[in-house]
């Protein structure tokens, strides 16, 4: 039997792979080891996995953000051993995720593009090159989170339509100084600009907001996919929520620059699973 594990901010989704082929699933909250205690992933492996355990465990392939320490990476894996100790487990961080599910076993560049974004180059079985990820406050183009920032400068400071802004304000009722608050005080503030992005996908036929998302995705490709050698002549394929909701622009910004775009998806995990079964 096989468990994957996709762990995000907010969710974490798995996946049995069991040994006659079928495939089950359970969903439980997000784990992040550099900010939450192990207990917490103890006690969603007892709560919510176990009980969907029927056989032995030989394989365990744990992904998720803030793994990518050496430390992390043990911790976590001590964990699993307290509840399989038979099992062969490898710990991987979201990009290797989104790798592996997006291109298989073929070269390519993967990228995320929800609340926040990364890219990698991909030979097929390693990732050999990562342009720095320097979140929300910096980069992060393309992202959720940097596209409410800049959606929320320009309301904020009156360079938007004054309709839509009406209309924004009908949606997110707040003055500046209670937006600032959200911003600066208090917890998960890329998540809260990340949230206009649903504003922004129902107003896309408002020439201001196309022409954010198409300024914020031609950024992205700038600044992280035409970094990579030879991008021109690999496929890049996305995942995340903000790629596949404004999968449209995406592509049309690709193609305007030359870049060919193939596969975009919500999530991973779906990718993780049919990798896996292929490894096997």
């Amino acid at each position: 039997m096989i468990l994957i594990a996709d762990s995000g901010g907010s969710k974490t989704d798995w996946r049995i792979i069991q040994k006659d082929g079928k495939i089950g699933q359970a969903s439980g909250p997000g784990f992040n080891p550099y900010y939450q205690p192990i207990e917490d992933l103890k006690k969603n492996v007892q709560e919510i996995l176990i009980p969907q355990v029927n056989g032995t465990v030989d394989k365990i392939f744990f992904y998720g953000a803030g793994v990518s320490s050496l430390k992390n990476q043990l911790t976590i894996k001590s964990a699993f051993l307290e509840f399989f100790p038979e099992a062969h487990i490898e710990i991987g961080w979201d990009l290797l995720a989104a790798a592996r599910a997006l291109c298989g076993h073929e070269p390519g560049i993967a990228c995320i593009m929800g609340t926040g974004s990364n890219s990698c180059l991909y030979d097929g079985t390693n990732i050999t090159d990562n342009v720095a990820n320097l979140g929300w406050i910096l980069a992060d183009e393309g992202s959720g989170a940097n596209i409410g920032k800049k959606f929320l400068v320009d309301y904020l400071r009156k360079k938007m339509p004054e309709k839509l802004a009406a209309q924004f304000h009908q949606r997110f009722p707040l003055n500046r100084e209670e937006f600032l608050e959200k911003v600066y005080q208090q917890e998960k503030p890329s998540a809260f600009l990340a949230s206009f992005a649903k504003f922004i996908f129902q107003h896309l036929d408002e020439p201001y907001c196309y022409k954010l998302i198409y300024d914020s995705f031609a950024e992205f490709y700038e600044n992280n996919v035409m970094k990579y050698d030879n991008y021109k002549n690999l496929k890049v394929h996305f995942t995340g929520s903000i790629a596949f909701y404004f999968s449209d622009i995406l592509r049309q910004v690709a193609n305007d620059k030359g870049i060919t775009v193939k596969n975009i998806l919500e999530g991973p995990i779906a990718g993780l699973t049919l990798f896996h079964q292929n490894s096997k």
